[in-house]
């Protein structure tokens, strides 16, 4: 498998995709989530169902527009059109509006008193006590960029910027598949979610028993 494909450079490229998709939901998801949460600004609750609403948009209606607009900006057949869709999701926002609503209020309003920032609270005090939801967020994120095939397959032509799941595509064509080649690097391409799942499960318990998920 090594030696007869570039599974290491796929793998590089997801890893890339992944790691820029998990740093940008925690960040981006959980400030939305904290300001649907705890700020109180005009038009919070409808601001914040329309947003919900967007999940019942079918993904496969999204493409086609998608795919003309990185086109014009320039980021087709590149890494960066797979990066993209993964920098925020409703869910993650969804996720950590719920996490931060159990969370006492009265943490808050201590720190305010001792004259710290909205801003400032939030980092110091909030965002540590999250840690659980953020592994979840986490996760889910790992997993929906780690597996994403459908997009990828659609917006990337050039083989450089192949992720590790449209690289295995090519050992299955239509006339041939090499299964050798073909389970191997799907057993490559497994193996990093097991050992991020054995490291974060205990949070990922925690924050489906706090946020009301389950």
């Amino acid at each position: 498998l090594f030696e007869q494909s570039d599974i290491l450079l796929w793998l590089g490229n997801s890893v890339i995709v992944s790691a820029v998709g998990i740093a940008s939901h925690i960040v981006l998801c959980s400030l939305a989530g904290y300001g649907f949460a705890r700020l109180t600004f005009a038009g919070r609750n409808v601001s914040f169902l329309l947003i919900i609403a967007t999940i019942m948009i079918p993904t496969q209606l999204l493409m086609v527009p998608t795919y003309v607009m990185f086109a014009r900006v320039g980021i087709i057949d590149t890494l960066m059109s797979a990066i993209v869709p993964w920098l925020a999701s409703v869910f993650g926002i969804f996720l950590m509006r719920q996490f931060f609503m159990s969370l006492p209020v009265e943490l808050e309003e201590a720190a305010l008193l001792d004259g710290c920032s909205r801003l400032g609270t939030f980092w110091r005090i909030i965002f540590p006590l999250a840690r659980p939801a953020l592994a979840t967020l986490a996760i889910f994120t790992l997993l929906g960029s780690w597996n994403d095939l459908v997009w990828p397959l659609i917006a990337i032509n050039d083989p450089s910027a192949f992720t590790v799941q449209l690289g295995i595509t090519n050992f299955q064509g239509a006339r041939r598949t090499d299964w050798s080649l073909l389970m191997a690097s799907n057993v490559i391409a497994t193996l990093p979610l097991i050992v991020f799942f054995v490291f974060a499960q205990r949070q990922f318990i925690a924050t489906m028993s706090f946020s009301g998920v389950k």
